[in-house]
């Protein structure tokens, strides 16, 4: 049987108040490199339990409602990463252009570099796969983000180099992006610690289905 996912959007609303257990009562550099040691253990748990994961999500391809031919800012996942290689497949054959992030310079915004079907990736300085910086530049209008956790408000723990919240903030004051987190349901948390550097994101595409974040 084919993989299946709920593809009916669900949208959140930010709550006024959240029930917050005591494990995720954080506030300081220490507990979230707490939350995200957590975190990274139980996302290699959730990717053992669901194997065809990135098939579940490209079914919901359709789900995202993406302009028409627009330029997807994507991403390499790492193992025990959610994976959207099969949904960057989807979208490339519906006629949307995919980009991949390069470290460009440390503390700054990921520049974006078109790629085509073949190209190689290289490791970048943090051992990332990235593409070859001689490869057209592109602005993308959706940019796929991976995480650790996130939660119902569209906060997201990454990996702590910021170089997302920077990225997404760059895009945002530059014309109209959406954000699209891709994780597993089990990664959402009651909350996410954050302060007014973090980016929240639109959506996020999990193998139940899309939420969009009020």
């Amino acid at each position: 049987m084919a993989p299946t996912c709920t593809c009916r959007p669900v949208r959140i609303q930010s709550p006024t108040a959240v029930a917050v257990p005591s494990a995720y009562l954080m506030t300081s550099d220490s507990d979230k490199r707490t939350l995200r040691t957590a975190a990274r253990s139980k996302r290699v748990a959730l990717a053992s339990a669901l194997p065809d994961f990135a098939q579940r999500i490209a079914s919901c391809a359709d789900a995202l409602s993406l302009p028409d031919k627009c330029i997807a800012g994507a991403y390499v996942a790492l193992p025990g990463e959610a994976d959207p290689n099969a949904l960057l497949k989807r979208l490339a054959a519906k006629g949307h252009a995919i980009a991949f992030p390069r470290v460009a310079a440390k503390d700054e915004a990921l520049s974006f570099h078109l790629w085509r079907d073949g190209q190689q990736f290289r490791p970048g300085p943090f051992g990332i796969p990235e593409p070859s910086a001689d490869l057209p530049l592109a602005i993308p209008r959706v940019l796929l983000v991976p995480l650790l956790a996130f939660d119902a408000q569209g906060y997201r723990i990454g990996y702590g180099g910021g170089y997302y919240d920077r990225t997404l903030a760059s895009l945002r004051a530059n014309g109209e992006i959406s954000a699209i987190g891709i994780a597993f349901a089990g990664q959402e948390v009651d909350s996410v610690p954050h302060d007014v550097n973090d980016q929240r994101l639109d959506m996020v595409l999990t193998e139940t289905g899309l939420k969009k974040f009020g």
